[in-house]
């Protein structure tokens, strides 16, 4: 493993969408894992994108308390409800702001092994599976603040 550096706003990569993992190989694995230990070893980090750090693909790993998920392919295949909710982002340190997310969501995706998996997460969960799909394509969490926290 090791650590990656996280690219900042501005980082045009960070704007752009990335490509779907074709297969979940030890490459794959080997990113997931770098992604982990980064995550670990930022503060406040409880998700990371690939395109993060600098790679354009479509791997999420997440630990919000309740376990390490690592995703490959994520998609969003179903929202329930609405939140109002505080985010920041580790490409954008120091900036919180308040905005709206779905309540509950429910995420297709595969595992680490290619294995097809479905999880659904409430609260922070479902707040973080957003905030980490939307990377995927480009979308940063400012473009939705209604509320910039000082």
């Amino acid at each position: 493993m090791a650590l990656r550096k996280i690219r900042l706003f501005g980082d045009e990569v960070l704007r752009k969408k990335s490509r779907e993992v074709e297969v979940v190989d030890e490459k794959i694995r080997q990113i997931l894992d770098d992604m982990v230990e980064t995550m670990y070893n930022t503060e406040n980090g409880g998700g990371l994108a690939a395109p993060q750090i600098g790679i354009l693909k479509r791997l999420v790993v997440i630990d919000m308390g309740q376990g390490l998920i690592k995703l490959v392919n994520p998609i969003i295949i179903k929202q329930e409800g609405s939140q109002e909710v505080i985010e920041g982002c580790l490409s954008n340190p120091h900036v919180f702001g308040k905005l709206l997310r779905p309540e509950k969501v429910t995420v297709q995706a595969l595992d680490e092994n290619g294995k097809e998996i479905i999880l659904t997460g409430t609260g922070d969960l479902a707040k973080c599976f957003c905030h980490e799909i939307d990377h995927l394509e480009g979308i940063l969490f400012t473009d939705f603040v209604t509320e910039y926290l000082k």
